[in-house]
């Protein structure tokens, strides 16, 4: 009888009652349980015990607020940041950091369990490598623009909302890259240059992008815009050049569509190079507008060096690196590797990484299109590889490429990843023909954020 009344229970919006956060959830909020049914509440730490009002219920889950905090947890510290509440960029700046490691570490295991049904004694799972100062580590800012008060504002949506917050100065953002967009905010503003209206889908400019080589200290602008037409281009440059000397790449990329992706497909030069150049470690990469590369210098060679170890690689070996960007992993591990060979939808970013494998004089070969295209080509080519690398997006590895990596059977896969839940998903499809998981190495990539990356080993 009482079990039934359990299950039947109606958990409604605006509800409260008393509840102890167990655990952090995959998006950063605090997981706790009111008869039987989980609750998600944004802001709550492990260990707190709060008084909570419902915001959203439906059978599987129940979210929540927090309306008075009984017992804080011993981790719970003031958010630096001015806009936390507010912008939503970061998940975890009112926790402390050492905390939000282990927070980042249990994360990993819940996936695993969730989706492999392996325990956390049987799990090989390491402790989440940190960094030393963990701010201002970001090497890319994508800010979209509007007009709020007759002023250009560039920055990014409130969650869950198109209203805009404008960043002005940003806590996880290179200096440099606050310092240039603030700049061409002025300089748009100066110039009077059509800025995008989302609701009309008018004007120009919808997105000041920048980037900045850590090393080199050379930084890319792009501007994304509505239309190829861009208003009093010629001044525009005038003043990028005169007011901003450090960006040595100017670019405008063009996106028509109503949509929320950042990029479109044609982009033209406007000043100075067509790349920049970052160094990670003895290794140089050129990297034009569209490339993907990692957003933390400092952690991506801690990221590479684990990959790097987990390939254990002798010098006969042949490599394929799946997403390979501009080819960093792959050539990362390659001075160990007989052969490299690599792929990558972005045409751009394939002329990078072979551009970058010659400066490295790696024995390497890319090809524009998607793994599950070019590994059966390969492998009818008599390529059969020893170790895959694969980085695939938060959605994981396409289906199609796993069933390709199950029939070339390397003894090795490095799966590099940065949504836990999708790589439990890909490993436990890999467990059942026969690959078994040697170590788990979590990345801290992007502090004060929820998410984790990682390096899984897997054997055959």
């Amino acid at each position: 009888m009482n079990e039934k009344k359990t299950s039947s229970i109606q958990i409604k919006p605006g509800q409260r009652f008393p509840l102890t956060i167990k655990r952090l959830g995959i998006n950063g909020e605090g997981v706790g349980y009111f008869k039987k049914k989980v609750v998600f509440v944004k802001g709550a730490l492990p260990g707190e015990e709060a008084v909570v009002e419902v915001t959203k219920a439906n059978e599987r889950f129940t979210e929540a607020k927090i309306r008075k905090l009984r017992v804080p947890s011993k981790d719970r510290q003031t958010p630096p940041c001015p806009i936390y509440n507010e912008c939503g960029g970061c998940q975890l700046q009112h926790m402390d950091y050492q905390a939000s490691l282990k927070g980042k570490k249990d994360i990993m295991a819940q996936a695993f369990y969730r989706y492999t049904k392996i325990s956390d004694d049987q799990l090989p799972l390491k402790e989440t490598i940190g960094m030393e100062n963990p701010w201002y580590y970001r090497n890319k800012s994508q800010l979209q623009t509007r007009k709020m008060n007759g002023n250009v504002a560039a920055g990014l949506y409130k969650e869950g909302t198109h209203e805009l917050i404008d960043l002005s100065e940003c806590l996880v953002q290179h200096k440099e890259l606050n310092q240039v967009t603030q700049v061409v905010k002025t300089i748009l503003q100066d110039l009077n240059i059509p800025i995008y209206e989302e609701k009309k889908h008018a004007g120009q400019v919808r997105t000041i992008v920048t980037r900045v080589g850590f090393e080199t200290g050379q930084v890319q602008l792009v501007l994304v815009t509505r239309t190829k037409e861009l208003a009093k281009k010629e001044l525009l440059v005038k003043q990028v050049r005169e007011k901003l000397p450090q960006v040595t790449s100017f670019m405008q990329n063009i996106n028509h569509e109503r949509t929320s992706l950042i990029f479109g497909e044609q982009t033209i030069h406007l000043d100075g190079e067509e790349t920049i150049n970052e160094r990670l470690g003895e290794f140089a990469f050129d990297l034009s507008a569209r490339a993907f590369f990692q957003l933390n210098p400092t952690q991506t060679v801690n990221l590479y060096n684990e990959a790097k170890k987990a390939a254990r690689l002798t010098g006969k070996e042949k490599v394929i690196d799946a997403y390979c960007g501009v080819g960093t992993i792959g050539q990362w591990v390659g001075n160990n590797a007989k052969e490299i060979r690599g792929m990558d939808t972005t045409k751009e970013a394939i002329t990078d990484a072979r551009k970058n494998a010659q400066q490295h004089d790696l024995n390497a070969t890319y090809e524009v299109g998607t793994a599950e295209k070019w590994m059966p080509i390969w492998l009818k080519e008599g390529f059969k590889p020893d170790v895959v690398i694969v980085d695939p997006p938060r959605s994981g590895c396409d289906q199609k490429l796993i069933q390709s990596i199950l029939k070339a059977k390397p003894k090795r896969i490095v799966y590099v990843s940065c949504n836990p839940s999708t790589l439990a998903k890909d490993v436990q499809d890999l467990m059942k023909k026969g690959y078994k998981i040697k170590n788990i190495q979590p990345v801290d990539m992007f502090p004060w954020t929820a998410q984790v990356e990682s390096v899984t080993e897997l054997t055959l």
